[in-house]
């Protein structure tokens, strides 16, 4: 198919196959660099894409955490864009490479490589190596948020399009239903009240007429606009609900990667306080200046049918408040998303200190805290102060504005009326409709420090939802019944930026095999279980379940086979059950019974005040550490993994404890394939083999007595743990004595 897209002459200078597509799925693909053109042929699509080559052609290579983007752009525009896994890196970069040397020779080329060597890990853009904020997250913190964004809100508002033309059609009437007062006071002066005035007598039939008119529209109008606010109010709240549910959602769907640069306090502001807003916006604002929109169209129709001149007099000012309404709603931009970014700030010391109390209070830190709270709380204050000086002046100008418009119309009416161009009922109803005209424009003028409020909260709920997943789902997954548990790494390299972190890494761990790794503080042992976990994926290399690489698996299928125990359990807020059972919550009270005995936790549950159904506290702080372990422990085996990962799950913990947790993993791991890391060397005797790690790769191999006798680096660090033990005991001997 390639030989026969190319053109006469046409050589081939670079290639490289993709193995994702736009949604992150696995699927294939080639780019093709030749001396003329860029080539793009997709698996499943007949006809292939592509780019004449011109000067301002080129590739931008960008990675993070597994996944690779590559772009071809010209000058500004983007025209193309292939997501790739990092095995497909060093081809990519001769992509950049070569067509970087098309357009200027090898010097540019040169740069070319220099761009790439180090990447941002929050928005994966390539940085210079002497560069360490990154140029593209601190404009785009900068930009300020387009209230175009609110536009996207349409694919949660589209389920509900019904109720919302419902809505508008109910605010169209309800507004129309409102402007007929004042009409009728134009034939109520003229005709009744003003030949009164001049000895005629008025008609009791005619003034009642107009008086069931008058409150026929008034009810009229309180009727169509309560059933329109009920309804855009539902609408409203069921968007608001759709879109905080979505964007949970989503998170949760994100890679590790992704929480690492952020902080909490921020994210639960942006699905909290953001939504909250975004909600406020559409069920009051949203609908108020629809309202206002209307009212000031219908308006100026009704005034320039009645007296064109007038009218044009009448919308005199409306030019000056466009432009101070356009002049303030820049600024009001920045600021409202410069006070997001701030409250975020006091939201983030709250949900530091709040979980950290326990810390707080051991170390007598409460007045520290009390002044970062402060400072926060304070900067937080300034932003305000500086942003309510620009809206305090904003509103009394729209204000005085709209005045001084009213005064020109009544100026104007005046020397019409003396003219005899209009009667005095014509200048009245032209004055009622001007109350009504202004009062709106002033509306709408303060609706703008709503509407940026909204369009910056979106901004920020959107760079959620727009974020993709570093760890992508299959587009053809592989589906396994039965898995036994052989997991195969073969030249597994991860890095993080331009640290590499794990180097070409081979290991082969047999179904039921228990497996010890082990190694210095750094040495890669966490990232291994990490990747072993899928919480990222590999930059090089393959891990194989069972001979299936764990990348053509379902994440949450692959994931229903892992047991994993921590160092550092977490449990959730509920009963000891609720998080027995947390990975399972069909299970019933006779399986969670069972797992908890198993794990040697049967008893301590049944000494508490409700057994099972007592309550473990915020983040299990009612249990001791041995006790929120073992709970861990019985969660892990409720689900009867294949696979089970033990991550420094005894290093916690005192010598006591320690033997009924370890009573614990020995049911635990029996029939299991197990990769555990341990603090205390002496744990892991019972390993079928022990791995030493250092610097990303595997050093040692073998049982503890073959590596002991080779006197290698786990020889070293077992005697260095021997010596250490030897010193506190006798530092503990000496205590006692």
């Amino acid at each position: 198919m390639v030989s026969e897209t190319l053109q006469s002459e046409e050589n081939v200078s670079a290639a490289m196959e993709v193995d994702l597509n736009s949604a992150l799925k696995f699927t294939k693909s080639v780019i093709i660099l030749t001396d003329r053109r860029v080539l793009s042929f997709q698996e499943g699509v007949a006809v292939c894409q592509s780019w004449t080559l011109e000067p301002a052609h080129r590739f931008y290579l960008t990675d993070h955490a597994g996944v690779a983007k590559l772009e071809l752009r010209n000058l500004s525009t983007l025209l193309a864009v292939w997501r790739f896994t990092l095995g497909r890196q060093p081809a990519a970069l001769r992509l950049v490479d070569q067509l970087a040397v098309f357009h200027a020779g090898p010097g540019e080329a040169a740069l070319a490589e220099d761009a790439v060597s180090c990447f941002c890990p929050v928005c994966h853009s390539a940085l210079k190596d002497d560069v360490e904020d990154c140029p593209v997250c601190i404009s785009a913190e900068m930009v300020p948020p387009s209230t175009w964004t609110l536009i996207k809100l349409w694919r949660f508002a589209k389920p509900y399009q019904g109720q919302l033309l419902v809505g508008f059609l109910l605010t169209l009437a309800s507004t129309a239903a409102t402007l007929v007062p004042p009409y009728l006071t134009m034939p109520l002066m003229d005709e009744v009240l003003i030949p009164f005035q001049n000895g005629q007598k008025i008609e009791p039939t005619t003034v009642s007429w107009y008086l069931i008119g008058l409150f026929g529209s008034a009810l009229l109008a309180w009727g169509l606009g309560w059933i329109k606010t009920y309804i855009l109010a539902l609408v409203s709240e069921r968007i608001g609900a759709d879109l905080r549910t979505t964007t949970y959602e989503h998170l949760l769907k994100l890679s590790l990667e992704y929480f690492g640069g952020r902080r909490t306090g921020d994210l639960i502001a942006r699905i909290g306080s953001e939504t909250d807003r975004i909600n406020v916006f559409l069920s009051l604002h949203l609908l108020d200046f629809a309202t206002d929109v209307l009212m000031i169209l219908m308006t100026s129709v009704i005034l320039f049918t009645i007296n064109p001149t007038l009218a044009i007099v009448t919308l005199l000012p409306l030019p000056f408040i466009a432009w101070l309404i356009h002049v303030v709603r820049d600024r009001l931009r920045t600021g409202f998303e410069k006070i997001d970014r701030v409250w975020s700030e006091v939201t983030n010391v709250l949900t530091d200190t709040i979980p950290g109390i326990r810390v707080v209070k051991a170390f007598a830190q409460e007045d520290r805290e009390a002044k970062r709270f402060n400072d926060a709380n304070q900067h937080n204050l300034a932003v305000n102060d500086r942003l309510n000086r620009v809206w305090s002046l904003f509103s009394p100008s729209v204000t005085l504005l709209t005045e001084v418009g009213l005064l020109v119309v009544w100026g104007f009416g005046i020397w019409q009326v003396s003219r005899n161009e209009i009667t005095v009922g014509v200048l009245t109803a032209f004055l009622a409709y001007i109350g009504r005209f202004y009062m709106r424009l002033d509306s709408m003028s303060r609706i703008v420090s709503s509407t940026q409020k909204a369009a910056s909260g979106a901004k920020r709920i959107f760079e959620i939802l727009d974020h993709v997943s570093s760890v992508p789902e299959p587009v053809n997954p592989v589906a396994m019944p039965r898995v036994e548990g052989r997991i195969t790494l073969r030249q597994a390299g991860f890095r993080y930026g331009n640290r590499a972190v794990i180097r070409k890494l081979n290991l082969n761990i047999e179904p039921g095999q228990m497996i010890g790794l082990v190694g210095h503080s750094g040495s890669g042992k966490s990232t291994l279980v990490n990747l072993m976990c899928r919480f990222y994926d590999l930059s090089d290399g393959v891990i194989e379940l069972d001979g299936v690489d764990i990348r053509q698996l379902r994440v949450a299928d692959y994931r229903r086979h892992i047991g994993l125990v921590l160092q550092e359990p977490f449990l959730f807020f509920g009963t000891i059950a609720d998080n027995i059972a947390y990975g399972l919550p069909e299970a019933s009270r006779d399986e969670i019974v069972a797992a908890a005995r198993a794990a040697h936790a049967h008893e301590f549950i049944l000494r508490m005040p409700q057994g099972y159904d007592s309550l473990v506290g915020e983040r299990g702080q009612g249990l001791s550490g041995g006790e929120r372990q073992r709970i861990s422990i019985a969660r892990a085996l409720l689900i009867n993994p294949r696979i089970l990962i033990l991550d420094e799950a005894t290093s916690a913990v005192d010598t006591e404890t320690e033997k009924e947790i370890q009573k614990a993993l020995d049911n635990l791991v029996r029939g299991r394939t197990t990769i555990a890391i341990a603090h205390r060397l002496s744990t892991l005797r019972k390993a079928d083999r022990l791995v030493v790690m250092d610097k990303g790769e595997i050093v040692e191999e073998g049982t503890h007595d073959a590596l002991m006798e080779t006197q290698g680096a786990y020889w070293r660090l077992y005697e260095a743990q021997q010596r250490q033990a030897q010193a506190e005991g006798a530092v503990l001997r000496e205590l006692q004595a």
